[in-house]
């Protein structure tokens, strides 16, 4: 994939602020309502806010370092990496979720989760939002991050933005999936 660096800039900007007004609409829920799952293996409105957390525990920091230890001038182009093309592909959502196995450190299932769940989702929209501010001003083929599945993987940076908000996306789908159930 290649796109206009300031346009994909724009593009995940833009679905980071859509994922606030629906994080915010989240809060005025009730807690019953938030917490309610289809069975014991499903998982609840707060458990899946909670698992884009973890991931954003992860990937927040590490393309804060990627971007404070990068010299790259920036480029009007960003080219997507095969593996992170695939990867950030792999998150969005398709006609019938596909289901993926989540890592056990990333599975919320059963938590006791409240609304400051919610609220932790909300920084870290507007710390991604910040992050993509920054990288205006830097190459996003050439500066690379880790991932949280292996050490000796890499992602081009505008693929790492991608997978993380594609992953946003992915979840707030089948948040709408659980409203759906709980209104049958």
């Amino acid at each position: 994939m290649q796109a206009k660096t300031s346009e994909l800039i724009s593009s995940l900007t833009n679905l980071c602020n859509q994922h606030i007004k629906i994080a915010e609409k989240l809060k005025t829920k009730s807690d019953i309502t938030i917490n309610w799952k289809a069975n014991k293996e499903s998982w609840s409105v707060l458990e899946c806010i909670e698992h884009l957390n973890l991931y954003g525990n992860f990937y927040i920091p590490a393309i804060q370092k990627a971007i404070s230890e990068n010299k790259s001038k920036p480029d009007e182009v960003f080219e997507s990496g095969i593996l992170g093309n695939y990867f950030a592909n792999s998150m969005l959502p398709k006609e019938k979720l596909n289901k993926m196995k989540t890592f056990k450190d990333k599975n919320p299932i059963n938590s006791n989760l409240d609304k400051k769940a919610i609220d932790n989702f909300i920084t870290q929209q507007v710390q991604l939002i910040e992050l993509l501010e920054k990288s205006n001003k830097i190459n996003l083929t050439k500066t690379k991050t880790n991932i949280s599945i292996s050490k000796w993987i890499k992602l081009r940076l505008g693929d790492t933005f991608r997978f993380v908000i594609n992953h946003n996306i992915r979840h707030f789908v089948q948040i709408e999936k659980i409203f759906a159930q709980l209104e049958k």
